[in-house]
C-alpha cells in the first residue's frame, strides 16, 4: 500500500480500546471494558486463539507485568480501523481484529487509542505508546525510529461494476477508457506514470478524471461517467464487499499482482526500545498465519489477497 497521507482530525477524543476475554465471549469486540488480560480462547474471525506460554514469557518485563502493549492507531480508515457504529467508540476493522489475535496469542491486552496520523511516529519515540498499528507501509525512512513485523503487502487495485461490463483485466486495459481517482493520491500518481506503457503499447491515454474523495470516484462509476476506480487494493475490496450489500461493484483480480500495483509491505510498527516484544509479535504473527487466522481476517475484510505467507520484519528496501 502507498505511505498513508495526512487525513482529516479525528472528531472524537482519544479512545482506549481493551482487547479482552469478555470482549469477545460476549460478543462486544472494541467494547472499552477494561476487563484483564486474555487468559483462554478468544475467537477472532471464527477461529480461537489460546494464549502461548512460551510467547507470553519472552514478552518485556514491563509489557507482561501490566499486560498490555499500547497502541496508536487513526481512525477512521476502512477497512483498517474503523469505528463500528457513528457516534460510537467501538472499534473494528482488519488491523483492530489482528490486534485482537495477537493479544489472544501473547496473552496480553492490545489497547488502542485514536491518535492523528501524524502524530504517530512522534508520539512512539516520545514513549506514550509501544506499537503503532494503522495500515502503516513500512520504509525504511521509518525503520529509522520503528521496527515493522510486516503482515500485508499491498498497492492499488481497480475498482469496477459488478459484472465487469467493460472487460478490464489488468491495468493496460485502462488506456483509452475514462478512470476515476481520488485526486492527490498515489492512485493518481499510478494512473500518470502508466500514460507511457499506454503510449509504448500504441494505444490512446486513459482518460483520468480526478474527485475530492474517492466516494466521488464510485458514484462516479456507478453512473457510468468513468470504467473503473483505482483505489487501494484492500480500500476497493472493502468497498466492492460492502456497497449495497456486495451488489455494486467487483475488483479486478490480476494475477500478475495479486496484492495489487506498486504493492509495498504493511507493518506493525514497534518501538525500537523494546526489541523483545517486535521478536514476540514476529513469533506470534508467523503462528496465526500458519494456523491460518490471519487469512481470515484479511478475507472478512474483502482483503485476503494482501496477506503475507511469511512474517517478516523490516522488508521494505526503499
Amino acid at each position: 500500500m502507498p505511505t498513508r497521507p495526512a487525513r482529516r482530525a479525528v472528531a472524537a477524543t482519544a479512545l482506549l480500546i481493551a482487547v479482552s476475554t469478555a470482549l469477545s465471549a460476549c460478543g462486544k469486540d472494541g467494547a472499552a471494558d477494561g476487563a484483564a488480560a486474555p487468559t483462554g480462547d478468544v475467537a477472532v474471525a471464527g477461529v480461537h486463539i489460546t494464549r502461548d506460554a512460551k510467547l507470553h514469557a519472552s514478552l518485556p518485563s514491563a509489557i507482561r507485568a501490566g499486560g498490555t502493549v499500547r497502541v496508536a492507531t487513526d481512525v477512521p480508515y476502512a477497512p483498517f480501523i474503523m469505528f463500528k457504529a457513528e457516534g460510537r467508540p467501538e472499534l473494528t476493522g482488519l488491523d483492530f481484529d489482528l490486534g485482537q489475535a495477537l493479544g489472544a496469542k501473547l496473552g496480553v491486552r492490545f489497547a488502542f487509542t485514536a491518535q492523528k496520523f501524524d502524530g504517530i511516529v512522534p508520539a512512539v519515540q516520545a514513549g506514550k505508546f509501544d506499537a503503532v498499528m494503522s495500515a502503516m507501509t513500512d520504509t525504511r525512512e521509518r525503520q529509522r525510529v520503528l521496527d515493522f513485523v510486516d503482515y500485508s503487502v499491498s498497492g492499488s487495485g481497480i475498482l469496477v461494476a459488478k459484472g465487469n461490463p467493460d472487460r478490464i483485466a489488468r491495468l493496460d486495459d485502462l488506456c483509452g477508457k475514462p478512470v476515476g481517482t481520488q485526486a492527490a493520491s498515489h492512485q493518481l500518481e499510478v494512473l500518470k506514470a502508466h500514460q507511457s506503457k499506454c503510449a509504448e503499447a500504441g494505444r490512446d491515454a486513459v482518460s483520468i478524471q480526478t474527485f475530492p474523495k474517492d466516494s466521488d470516484a464510485q458514484l462516479a462509476l456507478r453512473s457510468g461517467k468513468v470504467v473503473a476506480d483505482l483505489v487501494t487494493k484492500p480500500g476497493a475490496g472493502w468497498t466492492a464487499k460492502t456497497a449495497d450489500g456486495g451488489r455494486a461493484f467487483e475488483v479486478v483480480e490480476d494475477p500478475a499482482a495479486g496484492g495489487g500495483y506498486e504493492a509495498t509491505p504493511n507493518g506493525i510498527g514497534v518501538s525500537k526500545q523494546l526489541p523483545g516484544l517486535t521478536e514476540a509479535i514476529q513469533k506470534a504473527l508467523q503462528a496465526l498465519i500458519d494456523d491460518g487466522t490471519l487469512g481470515r481476517i484479511c478475507d472478512k475484510y474483502g482483503a485476503a489477497s494482501i496477506a503475507v505467507k511469511q512474517a517478516t520484519r523490516n522488508a521494505a528496501v526503499s
